[in-house]
Formats: structure tokens, sequence, C-alpha cells
């Protein structure tokens, strides 16, 4: 293995790489010319971050990073949704829920493709159950999966985590850079009272650039500690890992909806969720790195590349039958293969904050049914 110019153990260097990724990314964004004001600033920061690991600058696994998983993320959610109104929510979530499930199927079909024509090995069923899994309810019910169906082969795990991050990236700067391209935005159905699927404005209610003072920005601070920690003490009573996302995002709901004058004082909550998804994008692009795929796992890159392939093709066309809007198929199909907090970063960083909720909400179905179905579809195989 290469080593690196700042190792995993330099906490504060590495820390300074990430801040400074995310800020170059909101940065690009906010200057309002050039490709980051076009494509989104997280795009900017996975790609700043993504170049720095593939040339052995910071590594690509790092107690750090593990740290914006387990905390960062989590603690961005309640801040992010502190203007959500659930009320209205209700009424918009249908569409979003028919994207996910339209990508879900994708995912299968991109499976069954893949298992068909790599040599997966004798592993191949079991492979077929974790990125199903994997690509319905995102990275978290990898681990879950390959327990269930007694995949214990440590290094054919690393290699399929590599795989995974590596396409994930690819993936991520791809849903980022469909809603730029006009012409495919005018083969879409656009939602009536929505605004233009790829149009970045500032949230009306706290637009960037606006006052926000010390007080608000410490009270939205602590109200989202304390969802946090209510979540995760809840999740231990539970037999099931990830639970605490669905918590918290429960919990954000309640609170903005019942105590919408109380949201109203968190000035500054918005802009700080905002950096630490930034972070969080920073995180994603470091973890993919090319060497560790290339020397360990071509034929899981490929095929992980063929289901997402797959699951893209499968949710643009249905999408286009079905009338659904871009911003509508894009989330849903972020929800899918990364998860609640991926897709909930996304709306969040392309300004789409009335998919942020339904983001979030259809991202949980996928960790709590991802398993399930990947599980049958490993055993149909087997």
């Amino acid at each position: 293995m290469n080593s690196v110019l700042i190792s995993a153990d330099q906490t504060w260097a590495l820390w300074a790489v990430l801040l400074s990724c995310a800020a170059l990314g909101l940065w690009a964004e906010r200057s309002g010319a050039g490709i980051g004001s076009r494509i989104s600033g997280a795009v900017i920061t996975m790609l700043s971050a993504f170049a720095l690991s593939n040339l052995n600058v910071i590594p690509a696994a790092a107690p750090s990073y593990e740290v914006v998983w387990e905390y960062l993320v989590p603690l961005a959610i309640p801040l992010l949704l502190v203007n959500a109104d659930l009320r209205r929510i209700l009424t918009e979530s249908g569409p979003m829920l028919i994207a996910f499930m339209i990508g879900a199927c994708g995912t299968v079909l991109g499976v069954l493709l893949g298992f068909s024509v790599l040599p997966l090995g004798q592993h191949d069923w079991q492979l077929a159950a974790v990125f199903t899994a994997t690509y319905i309810g995102g990275s978290l019910n990898y681990v879950a999966t390959a327990k269930a169906v007694g995949l214990e082969d440590n290094s054919l795990l690393t290699t399929g985590m590599a795989a995974d991050n590596l396409m994930m990236i690819v993936y991520f700067l791809i849903l980022f850079s469909l809603p730029s391209i006009v012409r495919l935005q005018s083969f879409f159905h656009e939602r009536s009272g929505k605004r233009p699927a790829a149009e970045v404005i500032p949230d009306k209610n706290n637009p960037t650039g606006g006052r926000s003072n010390v007080s608000g920005m410490a009270f939205a601070l602590a109200m989202s500690l304390l969802v946090c920690a209510f979540a995760f003490e809840l999740e231990k009573m539970t037999p099931y890992e990830g639970t605490a996302i669905l918590i918290i995002t429960l919990v954000s709901l309640m609170l903005a909806t019942l105590w919408r004058s109380l949201m109203k004082q968190m000035n500054g909550a918005m802009e700080t969720g905002t950096l630490l998804m930034q972070i969080f994008f920073a995180t994603i692009g470091a973890s993919a790195n090319i060497h560790t795929v290339i020397q360990a796992g071509p034929v899981l890159l490929a095929f992980a590349g063929i289901i997402l392939l797959v699951h893209l093709l499968v949710m643009l066309c249905a999408g286009y039958f079905a009338k659904l809007s871009l911003p509508e198929i894009l989330i849903a199909s972020n929800a899918n293969t990364g998860g609640p907090t991926t897709a909930l970063a996304m709306a969040s960083a392309r300004r789409w904050h009335d998919l942020m909720v339904p983001a979030a909400l259809c991202g949980t179905l996928g960790y709590a049914s991802g398993n399930f179905i990947g599980l049958v579809v490993g055993n149909l195989l087997k």
C-alpha cells in the first residue's frame, strides 16, 4: 500500500483538509459563475477530496471519517429539517415514493443482469444479495445483509466495500450533473407549483448569506444534539441497527410541524447543517480510492457499475412514463443507492427543499426493506 502525505492518525491536518474541501465547494457554488454554480458545490467538494485521496495526499480510510458518519451526519438532519412542515409533506410524498419503488425494481434488474454476465465466483448469490440490499437501502445494509447470508470472507467484504465506495462517488457525480442538462429536463414532467428542476435558489426562510445570530445557532445545535441523544438511546432498546436515523427524522418533523414559532428562532440552522453535509461529501470523495479497487476487485467494480447503470436507465425511462419530475427521480435514486443521509444531503445541496423530508423518509424505507429484498433475491439465485 502506498504511503500518504497525511496519515490517518494526523487528525488535525486531516480535518483541515476536509473543511478546506467543504469550503471550496461552498465557495464555488456561491460565487455564481463557473462550473461550481452549475453542478453544485457538493460535486466540487467530492472531486477535490477524491483527487487528494487518489494522489496519496490523504488516506482512503481514517477514524476522522467515521466521526463524520457517526456524529456529524445525524447532527445535521434536525438542522436541515428545521423548516419542514409535515402537513405539506404528507400531500407531496406520493410521487417520491413511486420513484423510489421504481428504483428498487431497477436495482433488482441490474443485479440479475450482472449476475448473469459476470464471473462472481463461489460467493455469487451472496454478493447478489448484498449488492441488492446496498442499492435499495444504502451502505448500512451492506454489512447487515452479509451477516444474514453468511458471507464471512473479510477480504471479499473489504473489496466489495471499496468497489461500492468508488462507484458511488461516480454515481453521485452523475446524479448531481444530470439536472444541468437542459435537454434532459424537457423530457420530464414538471409538477405544478414546483420550481424548475435544475433551479438552485436559496431557501426563502433562511436565505444564503442572510443574517444569523450566535444564540440562534447555539439553540439549533443544542436542539439537534438533544434529538440525536434521544434517538440513539432509543435505538439501543430495539434489535434493529440504523433506526436512530428514522427516529431523528420523525422527531425533527414533529418539532418543525408542532412548534413552528420555536423553530423560527433558530437562525443559522440551515447554514450549519449545510456545512456539516459538505464535510460529509468530502468524506465520501476521500473514501473512494481507485488503487484499492483496481488491485483487489475489478469484477465487483463492474458488477456495481452494471447495477447502477440499469437502475438509472429504469428510473429515467419509467419516470418519464409515470410523469415524474427529474428532481423526484434523482433524489429517489439517491435514496435507493445511498440511503436517507445522502438523499437528504443532495436535496439540501440542490436547494430542492420541498423534497428533503420525502428523501429522508424514502431512504429510511430503503433501510427497512433493503435487507429483506436482498435476501429474497440472493436465495432465488442460490
